[in-house]
């Protein structure tokens, strides 16, 4: 693992805390539908905050909370599902947590080693993220932005309902990949 000049510097501008802006940050994901299709959704309801070490990355922090309920793919009745027992079963598992254990650098990718916990169920999972920049707003506050994303298996985290197709192939792929788009103020 690599740190070049750029990077250093661009964390540097980075150090502090950072608290999600929910109202300017997406947490998408899809999965395959069908065998032919993806479906994509969000959640609508989380907070977050982060903390960056710019001269020593590995110190960072990061942790995420999601309302389970908040699930939306433009569809009401697959929503219903995705909150049903089948899936989420956000009465019994009302939040998505993700909490980080290690950060590093490797040339433009910055990894974010965390335990993510869907459905009961906590895992291991890598996201690479891309710094898009830090800037000032016209009201005065500092801005981060940053891209990333994950591939998880939703069977890892015991959500194992599916469909067999009469022409094969099962009607929920198992891979999902989960795309953040995330801006956030800085608060220290």
């Amino acid at each position: 693992m690599s740190t070049t000049v750029n990077e250093t510097t661009a964390l540097s501008a980075a150090t502090g805390t950072w608290v999600i802006d929910s109202a300017h940050t997406t947490l998408g994901f899809s999965a395959r539908h069908a065998m032919v299709a993806k479906v994509r959704g969000h959640f609508e309801d989380f907070a977050g905050s982060f903390t960056i070490d710019g001269a020593d990355p590995a110190a960072s922090t990061a942790e995420l909370t999601i309302q389970a309920a908040s699930i939306n793919t433009k569809s009401s009745d697959r929503d219903a599902h995705l909150k049903s027992a089948d899936f989420l079963d956000v009465e019994n598992f009302p939040t998505l947590t993700f909490t980080s254990t290690a950060v590093t650098v490797d040339r433009d990718a910055i990894i974010v080693t965390g335990d993510l916990t869907i459905h009961g169920v906590t895992r291991p999972v890598d996201v690479t993220y891309e710094l898009v920049g830090v800037s000032q707003d016209p009201w005065g506050n500092t801005k981060i932005g940053f891209e990333g994303t994950a591939k998880i298996s939703r069977k890892d985290f015991g959500l194992v309902w599916n469909a067999a197709l009469e022409t094969g192939g099962v009607l929920v792929g198992d891979e999902v990949t989960l795309s953040l788009d995330v801006e956030a103020g800085q608060q220290s």
